[in-house]
């Protein structure tokens, strides 16, 4: 099972490394490779996923802990 996630948001220009078992987010400084080539098709508007079965992007935490995905 992955233990780490890169995630890019839309409209943010830099990806994070969310490391599921240290409980740690951090931005990703730099990329190269394929993990760059796929980094830059974001800026036209494309979505690249992975071994990814769920993400939501939601305003705040509360709104996930109340339930709730914005729309």
């Amino acid at each position: 099972m992955a233990k780490v996630v890169v995630i890019g948001i839309a409209g943010e220009p830099g990806l994070w490394l969310a490391d599921l078992g240290n409980g740690t987010v951090k931005p990703l400084e730099s990329t190269t490779g394929d993990l760059a080539s796929v980094s830059a098709l974001r800026k036209p508007g494309s979505v690249f996923v992975k071994d990814v079965d769920l993400a939501v992007a939601v305003s705040s935490a509360d709104r996930v802990f109340s339930g709730h995905v914005d729309s």
